[in-house]
């Protein structure tokens, strides 16, 4: 977004931001005996939680390293609508990108990841919900372990979350049940806070077309089904991120330090410890980290638990390079094995992003703000006088869940995958701009955007070292849209979204629809589907919880490390199957819970 020079003044003289405290960018700031607690490796969105819940006990030592930046300072990681500016290509992303697709063409594409404080939490474009109450449900069952139900984790939705105004302050009756959220959490959520234009028209769509696409008054609570208000991530028009809100409280208590640019390059075992069923398991309670490739390497120890919370990719880069993982896999590159699990890296399961674009008259898209540098100047002006306007809310107001009919002829030979009747299968996300991903916004033309995303998807992917290097990407290959299931749900989902853009509330709005999206055929459509496709970054699964005792999978339901001690997994690569949800409130959720996990066993 172009943004004039003497904006930039202003923004930096408002922005000036005191430094977090606590924040540490050289090793030798840490502890003399470099001995802690607890580690905890990423200071993203299940990390920072983890930090702040252990450091309210002051005898508690915490050290959080962190691969990437700080976030203090970075305007986009504050101004919520410049969210979509952080990732690709930027310095506040690993910039990773996914083996070639088969599923899509054999293209290979962006796969952003947050590499500085607040991880994701500070690069996604905020929307904030935590799934149906069916993906608990089955998680418990599928784990043996009823801690995970639905009814058992909500209660830490009161200890996340703080609902408050949102930007603009308008009334919110009806925009959501207060009674299904928190007022008193440490994150910050609220609802749109400036009128896109079109936020009628998708309601009165809602009431028009209301057998295929209900309104849903609060997707927050477990029921997900049908379309209504987006609640975001921001408190007084800023980005709320686990950085700015658990790590920024956690770092005012003296016992917590927190290591930027600090990259960990693998798990160190210290040792075996015998269990009580007699047979003895390798204990990790050291890790090794570098700022970088022929940087010096520093070793630090963990005194409890070293706590894994680098993400659905990182977290199995990590334990593949400390030999944990698929013994073919580890000698392939050379490492060591030490512990042989097949699992690792294994079962990766992500969204998959298809955004289907129509030409709309008049000047009521926002596509003028991207090009027209006095616009997003104004606009930018007025964000850093008040933090109001469109640059206080994130790039959607209105979202929904939908399944497919029941009787889909793709029931005959496919199972349902969802997580269970009252669960999605796709999700719909409506934009008043152009978005689609590495494709510029055409010089002419409004547009707005309906986004197709797969909730359920069944294409299963990896991931693996490309080498023993720390610093070198591993393979990411999510082998989307590789089963039967997922070409015909997008396929549906298309017809769906023509069928929603159909309505009368978007006569004399919407004109026609743009390049590939007037296909009819479903040959023509799943070619469409194969070009325009693409991730909405939420992968999960690399190091899925089973239930204690069975052969596969990474983490039992505490979330300890299966056949080692001393290692706890907290982020969301422990999650077997996707939730109905943009994942950082699923994740935020695991992790309040894996706090309390931890402080019992404290006790």
């Amino acid at each position: 977004m172009p943004v004039s020079p003497g904006v930039w003044t202003i923004i930096a003289f408002f922005l000036a931001a005191p430094t977090l405290g606590g924040l540490l960018t050289d090793p030798s700031q840490l502890r003399k005996d470099l001995t802690y607690d607890y580690i905890v490796v990423g200071a993203g969105t299940a990390g920072n939680v983890i930090a702040n819940r252990l450091s309210t006990k002051p005898n508690i030592k915490v050290l959080v390293l962190e691969a990437g930046v700080s976030d203090q300072g970075v305007l986009a990681a504050q101004v919520p609508f410049l969210g979509p500016t952080l990732t690709p290509g930027t310095p506040f992303d690993w910039n990773y990108t996914v083996a070639a697709q088969t599923g899509l063409n054999s293209r290979s594409f962006p796969y952003p990841r947050g590499k500085l404080l607040g991880g994701c939490s500070s690069v996604n474009y905020m929307v904030h919900q935590f799934g149906s109450s069916e993906d608990y449900d089955k998680l418990a069952r599928d784990t043996g372990d009823s801690s995970w139900s639905w009814n058992k984790i909500r209660k830490f939705i009161h200890v996340h979350e703080k609902i408050v105004p949102p930007a603009d302050n308008h009334r919110t009756e009806g925009e959501f049940i207060p009674e299904n959220h928190g007022t008193k959490g440490t994150l910050s959520v609220s609802l749109p806070g400036n009128a896109q234009g079109i936020d009628k028209r998708v309601i009165d769509t809602t009431k028009e077309l209301s057998a295929e696409f209900p309104f849903n008054p609060d997707m927050g609570g477990g029921d997900v089904l049908g379309i209504g208000w987006t609640q975001n991530s921001i408190g007084g028009g800023e980005r709320s991120s686990s950085s700015t809100t658990y790590l920024a409280e956690a770092v005012k208590r003296g016992n917590v330090d927190v290591l930027i640019s600090a990259h960990v390059t693998k798990l160190v075992q210290t040792g075996t410890t015998k269990l009580p069923r007699g047979y003895t398991v390798p204990a990790f309670r050291a890790l090794q980290f570098s700022k970088g490739p022929g940087a010096p390497v520093t070793t630090v120890r963990a005194k409890k638990e070293i706590i894994l919370s680098a993400g659905a990719i990182n977290t199995p880069q990590i334990l593949l390079l400390s030999g944990i993982g698929p013994r073919q896999d580890l000698q392939a590159v050379g490492i060591p094995v030490i512990l042989d699990n097949p699992s690792v890296g294994k079962n990766l399961s992500d969204h998959i992003l298809l955004p289907n674009i129509f030409q709309v008259k008049g000047s009521e898209s926002f596509d003028q703000i991207f090009r027209v540098p006095a616009k997003a100047n104004a606009a930018l002006e007025q964000w850093v006088n008040n933090r109001t306007g469109v640059m206080a809310n994130g790039v959607t107001n209105n979202l929904g869940f939908l399944r497919l009919p029941n009787d889909a002829p793709i029931f005959k030979t496919t199972k349902d995958p969802a997580t269970g009747p009252k669960a999605s299968h796709w999700e719909i996300i409506a934009l008043n701009f152009w978005l689609n991903p590495g494709v510029p916004l055409p010089p002419a033309g409004s547009f707005i955007t309906f986004i197709s995303a797969l909730i359920s998807p069944t294409s299963r992917g990896f991931v693996k070292l490309s080498s023993s290097d720390p610093f070198e990407a591993p393979i990411i290959d999510p082998k989307m849209l590789t089963t039967e299931f997922d070409v015909f749900a997008l396929r549906e989902a298309v017809r769906a979204v023509k069928r929603f853009a159909g309505a009368n509330a978007w006569k004399g709005y919407i004109d026609r629809p743009f390049g590939g999206l007037a296909s009819t055929s479903d040959a023509d459509i799943d070619a469409y589907v194969r070009v325009q496709s693409t991730t909405v970054f939420h992968p999960v699964g690399t190091a899925s919880m089973t239930a204690k005792g069975k052969s596969w999978g990474v983490v039992d339901p505490d979330l300890k490390l299966k056949g080692a001690e001393g290692v706890r997994i907290v982020d969301a690569s422990v999650w077997p199957t996707i939730p109905n949800a943009h994942t950082q409130g699923p994740v935020y959720l695991i992790a309040e819970k894996a706090a309390a996990t931890i402080l019992e066993s404290c006790h």
